[in-house]
Formats: structure tokens, sequence, C-alpha cells
């Protein structure tokens, strides 16, 4: 399959008055056409701030993408313009946001909020694009769609609210979806329900996807590859059944033992990760996860690793084989 996406030593910083915030620190990854990949990691590891960079959605100042590339179909995407961005964010590379409340406009109709992206980006006369719309909640499994069409977002539940967001994002037939954490303001059964509908959504529209989120419970069933993020670092690449069947860095397996599983027994006690996360405030010089991290040894504190080669396909950034506990 042919590279949709690829993105190459992206970093990015966010001047605050206490100092610069190291929000993502040199990632590189890539997207193939039809693909799913997951990013995975704990709050405030950079996750959505990647992705709102090369979309051009992160504020200027406070924030500046200090070096990268995110190359879409042989064009830069850091490189556009705001005009050409714009033509390209929702038509080509369309998101769901994590929060529906706050991302849908409170005083317009869903109708409204639909039929803008239409018109702007495929040209659709007025009816058209109404017409459109109602296809579009129906698709999505929002029951009588077409009288919904004049209601607020504050009149639909949770769950129908990221029903419409979804919509709005597959409204143009996008070739590439980017999920952030979209279930995460959501019940356990309706995030069931959210997984599923992505999941068909992707299938029947062919888009790649990139799906973010902090729950490695959720990527077994949904992605090809996983990208395992750390302090704005990504710490670990692997297909996902080689991530699960054999993780190779120290905070993956964290993760992993922290996850309740059916086959354990039940007084088997899941593990926390001691220590606290990284102050973004300073620059990592070693491994960010050194200072959590029962298996460091002093050149993990001085020396950062670069991502390294140790299968087919799977990468990781670290000193130490977990599976002896000797230095690589």
């Amino acid at each position: 399959m042919p590279t949709i996406l690829e993105v190459t030593n992206l970093k990015t910083r966010f001047n605050t008055p206490e100092g610069i915030i190291y929000a993502v620190n040199g990632i590189s990854y890539h997207l193939k056409e039809g693909e799913t990949l997951a990013m995975v990691g704990e709050s405030g590891c950079g996750k959505s701030v990647s992705m709102m960079s090369i979309l051009g959605l992160i504020p200027i100042p406070p924030g500046k993408i200090v070096s990268g590339s995110a190359v879409y179909w042989g064009k830069d995407l850091l490189q556009m313009s705001e005009r050409e961005l714009t033509l390209v964010r929702g038509k080509e590379i369309a998101m769901i946001f994590q929060d529906p409340m706050t991302s849908l406009n409170p005083v317009l109709t869903v109708k409204r909020q639909i039929t803008e992206s239409l018109q702007v980006h495929t040209g659709m006369k007025p009816q058209q694009a109404v017409e459109r719309a109602g296809q579009l909640l129906e698709m999505v499994g929002i029951p009588d769609a077409r009288r919904r069409l004049t209601a607020y977002p504050h009149q639909f539940s949770g769950g129908m609210r990221q029903r419409v967001m979804i919509a709005m994002a597959l409204a143009c037939n996008p070739s590439v979806l980017i999920a952030d954490e979209p279930t995460t303001a959501l019940d356990v059964t309706i995030q069931a329900q959210i997984v599923e509908l992505v999941i068909r959504m992707r299938q029947q529209m062919s888009m790649a996807m990139i799906w973010i989120t902090h729950d490695l419970g959720v990527v077994a069933g949904l992605a090809e590859r996983v990208m395992v993020m750390y302090a704005g670092f990504i710490v670990e690449k692997a297909s996902v059944d080689d991530l699960y069947e054999d993780p190779r860095h120290p905070y993956t397996l964290a993760l992993l033992s922290a996850l309740p599983r059916a086959d354990r027994r039940r007084e088997h006690r899941l593990k926390s990760i001691p220590g606290a996360p990284p102050n973004l405030l300073t620059e990592p010089k070693g491994c960010p996860f050194a200072p959590r991290c029962e298996l460091a040894f002093e050149r993990c504190r001085i020396e950062n690793p670069a991502l390294d080669m140790v299968a087919a396909g799977h990468e990781i950034a670290c000193w130490v084989d977990v599976r002896t506990g000797e230095s690589r």
C-alpha cells in the first residue's frame, strides 16, 4: 500500500510564563493508505498536540513548530498557507475531537454545522447539503435523523453528540480520519458502540485512520500498527500483534501490566507505574522514562536512546533488553 502521510522529526514547543514546554520532541512515523495506526500514551504525552500541529490547529503564539515535515500525498502540510490548509482540513484529513460538547458550536443547529463544510468543500447547493446531512446522521445511527437536524448540541446526549461529530468528520469522504480519544467522556456501553461505528465507517469509506488513545484495551481490535508515546517522544513502534505478544519497552510493559485482563485470576493485582509524569518544562537529557523505570541504569539518565529496530517492523527507544534486564 502507498504511504499517504509521512511525518518526520516533528517538534512542537509552547512559550509560557513559566518557561518553554517541550510538547513534541522529534517524532517520525508514516501512515499507509487504508490502514489504522494507533497512537497510545498517558495524558499530556503529546498525542493530540502532534496531530493538531500537522493540521495547523495549534495557536501560534504561544505554540511554535520548531522543525519537521508532514508530507501528505507529496505536499508538506507544515509549509502550506492557512488558505491551502483550509482546503485540506475537513475534506482530505478530518478529525473527531475528544469532547463533542466543546467542539460543537452551542448556538448553531446541527444542520448548519454539517452543511457548512459540505458547501465549502464540495460546492453543494443548500438543499443538497441538507439532504446529505440527513443521510449522514442516519448513517451514524441517530434515530429520526431528518427531524433532529434542526436540534442544537445541548439537545443530544453525549453519545449522540459524538455521533454528530463523526457525521461531520465523514461529510466530505476524507482520505485520513484522525480520532482523538473520541470515547473518553462516554460510559462503557456507548464507548463500544462508538468504536464499532468508527470501524464500520472506516471500512465502508476505505479511509486511513489514526486513533489516539490512552487505553491499550481499545487498540487490540482496532489498529494494525501501534506507536507508544511518552513525554513527547515515540518510545515503541510495532504491529498490534507484536506489541501485545512481545512488548520491548519498559513503559509499554508497564501500561500492559496496568490493564485488566479476563484471563487473569481474580486475586491478580494490577500494577501501577511508580513516580509521576515528567515535567515538560525541562528538556530531557536522558531517557524521559528513566526516573520511573525499574530497569534504568546510569546511561539511561544521561543519554536519550534513538528508535532502534529490534525485529522486523518493531522499533524501541531503550538501552535495556527487558527480557534479560541487561543493557542492549
